[in-house]
């Protein structure tokens, strides 16, 4: 039994062990989604100032469509006023002709505004690129540096996997069982340390008639106040 106290505390250890990897591990792996977000939102920004210029463009195109409209609309109309014989027809046309150069002076300053929205888009989206670009040579740095780090923490976690798959060949079913619920329901930690007359893992004081039977270390023994299992390091080394 000693052998096997001493091969289940050994597993606490390869099992925290891991456990610390794991955690060491998921943190880079937040980080680096860190970094991916951090890149699709500049890639965002960049695909709205995009949309934000074709809609602009649109309007411009729309706004030089009824320029040409009125233009042609002015040409005809003198046209047709060379032709007019009666002073009131004359002055209807004018009227007409005056009236379109109005709106074609309101269109030109309209379609003004939209060329110079979209340089000022244009200069937005090269200024945006360019960061972007930075950001990405950044990223695929700071990408590469947790990759390395993400592979040697693999390489040990196999490492320690290894090591417990061979340590848990020696334990009892039932022990592993009970180890196994303890570590569930005790935030990792099943086997901890006696010393002093205490629990090292609830601080509490344990009974001298069980403090006793951990000397000899022919048991399974558990703290009556956390239940995780009790071992005297220096009895089972």
């Amino acid at each position: 039994m000693r052998n096997k106290l001493k091969s289940l505390y050994e597993l606490q250890e390869i099992d925290l062990r891991i456990d610390g990897l794991d955690s060491e591990k998921g943190q880079l792996l937040a980080e680096s989604q860190a970094l991916e977000a951090k890149l699709a939102e500049a890639r965002e920004k960049i695909a709205a100032r995009r949309e934000e210029a074709e809609v602009i463009g649109d309007e411009k195109a729309a706004l030089e469509a009824s320029l040409a409209a009125e233009n042609d609309n002015i040409t005809r109309s003198e046209s047709h006023q060379k032709e007019i014989k009666t002073q009131k027809e004359y002055q209807a046309v004018s009227k007409e002709i005056s009236g379109a150069k109005k709106m074609i002076g309101e269109l030109e300053e309209q379609i003004l505004q939209k060329i110079n929205a979209l340089e000022e888009i244009a200069a937005d989206i090269a200024k945006k690129e360019s960061d972007l670009q930075e950001l990405e040579e950044n990223v695929a740095t700071q990408q590469a540096e947790v990759q390395a780090k993400v592979d040697a923490l693999e390489a040990g976690i196999a490492t320690d996997v290894a090591t417990r798959e061979e340590t848990i060949k020696g334990l009892p079913a039932s022990v592993m069982k009970r180890y196994d619920r303890l570590r569930d329901q005790r935030r990792g930690v099943a086997v901890v340390e006696a010393k002093e007359g205490n629990c090292m893992g609830c601080n509490m004081h344990l009974p001298p008639q069980l403090y006793n039977t951990l000397f000899r270390a022919d048991d399974v023994v558990t703290c009556p106040h956390c239940q995780r299992i009790l071992i005297m390091k220096q009895e089972i080394e």
